[in-house]
């Protein structure tokens, strides 16, 4: 896939995947792997990968997971289809101001939000 193609969605759909086949921390590292790998594959700088928006993301996945009818979990379509906020890129701006979420020290690691508080399957 070209980093172009790369988007929200399939950030969200990553988050979903590893979900389905493990806890949250695990789902995390894979996801962290996986984009790191694809960004050192493409030839993007590194500098591009966000831990506090990779981590935030699926704590986000998997709170929606959890509240999901068992349905939903049929594909990844029919989840979304579910409840399509998780395609709304800018929910994390709820969360987070804007100077913290896109400052330096939330890409190069995770940072609480400073609005309100991501729902959690797990503990911090």
């Amino acid at each position: 896939m070209a980093p172009a193609d790369f988007n929200h969605r399939e950030h969200v759909r990553l988050a979903y995947i590893y979900l389905c086949d493990g806890d949250v921390f695990a789902a995390h590292r894979r996801v962290r792997a996986a984009l790191q790998a694809f960004i050192r594959h493409n030839g993007v700088p590194e500098t591009k990968y966000h831990e506090t928006m990779t981590r935030a993301w699926v704590l986000a996945v998997a709170y929606f997971m959890r509240k999901a009818a068992p349905a939903a979990f049929d594909s990844f379509d029919a989840f979304i289809a579910s409840d399509a906020r998780l395609l709304d890129s800018s929910i994390m701006l709820t969360h987070y101001s804007k100077a913290t979420l896109f400052s330096e020290k939330a890409r190069a690691g995770f940072v609480e939000p400073d609005l309100e508080e991501i729902p959690r399957t797990m503990p911090s």
